[in-house]
Order: C-alpha cells, then structure tokens, then sequence
C-alpha cells in the first residue's frame, strides 16, 4: 500500500505543469499519520501567522468526510469542495474570506460519505485550480489522517509536506509509515512535534526517526527535516474550542512564540 503511486494524482502534474511552473503559489500539505495530534489547529494558526507577514494563504480543508476547518475559522459556510468537484458551483465561489486579512477557505463537507472511486484525481483537481490562479502566496492543505487514496492524493500534488506528530508511541509508528511511503516519492518531509517539553525533545525524536530509516535502508536521498514543536498547553485546546486562534488571542504564550519559530524554520527552508 505505501510503496502504491497515485499515477492519477501524477498525471494532472504532468497535465498541468506548464501553467504551474509560471505560479507563485507554493502548496503546503499540513499532515498526520494518527488522528488527534492538533493537526487542524496547527494549520489554521500557520495560516495566521504567514497572513500577519503579509502573505496571502488560501487553506483547504482536504479531510474528506470529516471536515472541521470551518469550525476553527468561525465560519458559517454554504459551499463545500463536496459541490465544487460535483460541478455544481464555480472556483470563485468555493472560495470563502475568512475574518481573518488575507486569509480565504475552501471548507470540506463534514459527515458525508464519499463513494470509494479510484479513476480519477477528483478532489485534488481544486489544487491545480488554484494554483493557476497565481493569486495566493501559499495553498495550505489540510488532510485527513492516516495514509487513505485522498490523502496521498492531496500530498502527490503538494510542493512541500509538513507531518504534525506527537510523541504518543502509536503515533511516532503512524509517522514512520508515512515517511517510509514518502521516501519513494518526495525530496523531503517537516516534522513538527505538538504537545512537547520543549524543542530538544522533538530534535531527539527526530534523529530516532531517521536512524530507524536508515537501519531499514529507505531511500538515503529522502531528507526529515525537524522545524519546530509547539509546547504543550491547556489554553490552546480552550481557544480552538471558542473558534479562535490561539496565536492572535494569546500572542505572548509559550505555544504561539514555538509557532513564530517554526514559520521562521519552514520559510528558511523554502524561501
């Protein structure tokens, strides 16, 4: 299954490249082998965070049948990715301005159950969409967990991939299958750890990583690259839960100040 290519998520690369490689826009997967790790949360503040340096994001909720982003956002939205891969409505009106500058949505549709179909690239397709639009600075996408056909999807057509993990024993297993099923594909993978001690902690972690994937003989050209953790923190899961954003609501906190580090990391890395 992890060694599987998506060769219809490749086909709209190749179908699409031309107008693709004139694009500003940078597609950032945001995602997680295990379910429960903050992965959501951590998105829609990087989102805020990269909006406040004056970039414009647009995010998309990619967790097929399970949507949230909308929640976190406070948003009240009509139209889904569900309608628009249906053909039902335009780009334009997929896309939803959030309260937040320069901070727009393509929210999913919660609690739907999406016939398995593997002819073709349907949800992925938005992706392309957008970025020939040459509008946004960054495309976050939002996955669901785990390593189902949409997510791969969603991380074949992605530029760079970030993996939100935790140091939870079932979840440090779930990341290593992503990184081996990566390795045959990708040039690299992020890693942030969320609910941690403090940066070092996830650094150890991390080396652990690449030592069991070296010891396992995965491809050596493949690159974990750690870029930040965020601290554990009660307020954080209070915020979410009110519909805000923790780094504008608690700007000074230990939690937002990791954050600022990590967007600090991944634009040095990606600039």
């Amino acid at each position: 299954m992890f060694d599987q290519i998506s060769t219809q998520a490749h086909k709209l690369i190749k179908l699409s490249k031309n107008k693709q490689n004139s694009s500003k826009t940078k597609v950032i997967a945001i995602t997680s082998g295990k379910g429960g790790v903050g992965k959501s949360t951590c998105t829609a503040n990087l989102s805020y965070l990269l909006a406040k340096d004056g970039h414009n994001i647009i995010v998309v909720d990619a967790d097929i049948g399970l949507a949230n982003m909308h929640i976190l956002f406070n948003l009240k939205t009509i139209n889904t990715l569900h309608e628009y891969i249906k053909s039902e409505i335009s780009l334009n009106n997929v896309i939803t301005k959030t309260q937040y500058n320069n901070i727009s949505l393509v929210a999913g549709k919660s609690g739907h159950a999406y016939m398995a179909d593997n002819s073709t690239n349907q949800f992925s397709r938005i992706i392309s969409d957008l970025k020939n639009l040459n509008k946004y600075d960054y495309i976050l996408i939002d996955t669901g967990a785990g390593l189902n056909k949409h997510v791969q999807e969603f991380l074949d057509v992605s530029d760079e991939i970030i993996a939100v993990t935790t140091a939870d024993p079932s979840a440090l297993t779930d990341v290593y299958a992503l990184i081996k099923m990566l390795s045959t594909r990708k040039k690299r993978l992020f890693l942030v750890f969320n609910q941690t001690k403090n940066y070092n902690y996830g650094d150890t972690i991390t080396n652990s990583l690449i030592n069991l994937a070296i010891k396992n003989n995965l491809n050596r050209n493949f690159m974990v690259k750690y870029i930040g953790n965020i601290v554990a923190d009660l307020n954080i899961a209070t915020t979410s839960r009110l519909r805000k954003l923790y780094v504008k609501e608690l700007e000074y906190s230990q939690g937002t100040q990791d954050l600022k580090k990590l967007v600090k990391n991944l634009k040095d890395e990606i600039k």
